[in-house]
């Protein structure tokens, strides 16, 4: 495994009370970073997650990303406390599956506003917010957790799918617009990994469909994501800037 070096780094990770997002609070911990954790409702396992930390400076910050002000205030909070943030991996997020044709206009309006707003508009507002704060500093780098689902289509989670692409694309100009500050964005798009978001679809008659998509006959591990964070938001990775790397076991490859 590589070793990473993030001593006295400030890094905000959201949606890190399960998940891909404990497992990048846990490594960037384990690598000397104060970590901010955010969570939106568990706030026991959240403050599970900050007490499970090796001994730092850490912080716990609650706030509900679909909400403007309160992406807001998490940024000033955020500030406030340590002046600069260098790492802000942009992970939470919600996954709603369902069969279209059965929604009523209301229902339909509800989920795709909740998915839009918490995965994609809830990133871009606190991204746009510390990008701004950081471009006199440099150095701060933000990466995106995206899915696969942004490319094949998600046909029984479509706003889910509309969410990351966007996602996708809002980081790929936001590496353009503020490349010259020395900020850096990048974008991971897994596969399924093994999270309580997952859980639904492994419990039934589909678990072993969806591992055998991956010739590697499984699904990832949330610590071999967060490897991959971690590895973009090191030096030496500048030049990556702008990149979509996919990571889903070669499950769905494109070129």
């Amino acid at each position: 495994m590589i070793k990473f070096d993030f001593i006295d780094k400030i890094v905000l990770v959201t949606g890190s009370s399960r998940g891909i997002g404990k497992a990048c609070a846990v490594r960037f911990a384990e690598a000397g970073a104060h970590v901010v954790i955010h969570f939106n409702k568990n706030h026991k396992a959240a403050e599970q997650v900050l007490k499970s930390l090796s001994a730092n400076n850490h912080f716990l910050v609650k706030a509900d990303l679909a909400d403007a002000g309160q992406v807001k205030s998490l940024a000033e909070q955020v500030l406030n406390k340590y002046g600069r943030i260098d790492v802000l991996v942009n992970n939470a997020g919600v996954f709603e599956e369902f069969d279209v044709l059965s929604l009523s206009f209301d229902q339909w309006q509800q989920s795709w506003e909740k998915t839009i707003k918490t995965n994609l508009t809830g990133a871009a507002n606190l991204s746009f917010l510390i990008a701004k704060k950081m471009k006199d500093k440099g150095g701060c780098r933000i990466v995106n957790v995206s899915s696969r689902g942004a490319f094949r289509g998600e046909p029984d989670a479509p706003a889910y799918g509309a969410s990351k692409a966007g996602m996708n694309s809002f980081g790929q100009s936001f590496a353009k617009a503020f490349a010259k500050y020395n900020i850096y964005v990048y974008t991971i798009a897994p596969g399924f990994v093994a999270t309580e978001m997952a859980e639904n679809a492994m419990i039934d008659e589909r678990a072993d469909e969806i591992k055998n998509q991956s010739p590697l006959g499984r699904i990832a591990s949330p610590e071999e994501i967060a490897q991959t964070i971690l590895f973009l938001a090191s030096p030496g990775s500048e030049y990556m800037t702008g990149c979509i790397v996919d990571m889903n076991g070669a499950s769905y490859l494109r070129n």
